[in-house]
């Protein structure tokens, strides 16, 4: 793709929103999250956490009854009634083929507000139905199923042997900003451009990786709410930023060894203070 641009540290600190004296935890952002499930309870607690050691002003849990008590263990401050949300994170821990009437109720009453959405895991099938600007965050295999059940075949060597233009094919198809997840990282838009970067160290390869980065990006794009409503393709922007610091992050987490993904959370706060000095 003609228009691939690669992603920059200054980039990062031009899209991070730090909070200023007049601003209240509502300003800051209130990200709604609705992930995790009865048999994958930990995808909630780590988008949880990565949205608020991102800086979010608020979390508002949604999702499955079982998970919210382990969210509210690791995260107190959560809250789990409903209210004003301005970003909302959807789809990590959870399986589409086994989505209740009740949560899908849920999911499409969220889609319907024109917030910005970020579709991960088991809500990537709904990409195309939310009515504010969209992220979808899918691995090599993910999107391989996602493409493969819209009518074009293609397995997972397929896209990791093409990984752009695939990323690009999938943005046209679907309408909507792909984050296709890897090593090289690409965030393709509709109209045919988009970022590319290193994700960061092979250790981030890991279980739950995924969760926090949505729970990053969720965060970031909540304090941005008003301004991606009226420029919807500006969330490549924030999908870019947030891999960025998810990305290192994982190095400083890693030193160069193994690390968990609630390790990657962790280092979120750090890595953004240096970014901003």
């Amino acid at each position: 793709m003609a228009g691939w641009s690669d992603w920059t540290e200054a980039d990062t600190a031009a899209e991070y929103r730090v909070p200023e004296e007049a601003d209240d935890k509502y300003s800051r952002g209130v990200v709604g999250i609705l992930t995790g499930s009865a048999e994958y309870p930990g995808a909630a607690v780590l988008g949880v956490e990565g949205a608020a050691r991102t800086g979010a002003g608020m979390i508002r849990y949604l999702g499955d009854e079982g998970a919210a008590r382990y969210v509210l263990q690791r995260r107190p401050e959560a809250v789990t009634a409903p209210g004003r949300v301005q970003a909302w994170v959807i789809g990590s821990g959870m399986d589409a083929a086994r989505r209740s009437e009740e949560l899908r109720e849920q999911i499409d009453a969220a889609l319907a507000q024109g917030l910005p959405v970020v579709l991960d895991a088991g809500a990537l099938d709904l990409a195309g139905a939310p009515s504010g600007p969209t992220v979808v965050t899918p691995h090599h295999g993910e999107l391989a199923t996602l493409l493969t059940a819209r009518g074009t075949a293609v397995d997972r060597a397929g896209i990791a042997a093409d990984p752009g233009g695939w990323a690009a094919r999938a943005a046209a198809e679907l309408g909507v900003v792909v984050l296709l997840k890897g090593h090289r990282t690409h965030i393709a838009r509709p109209d045919g451009t988009g970022f590319r970067l290193q994700a960061g160290p092979a250790w981030l390869a890991t279980a739950g990786s995924g969760d926090v980065l949505a729970g990053i990006l969720g965060a970031l794009a909540a304090s941005r709410s008003d301004e991606l409503r009226a420029d919807p393709a500006r969330i490549a922007r924030v999908a870019a930023a947030a891999v960025w610091l998810h990305g290192r992050a994982g190095e400083r987490a890693s030193a160069g060894g193994p690390l968990v993904a609630l390790d990657i959370a962790a280092a979120v706060p750090a890595t953004i203070a240096a970014l901003l000095r």
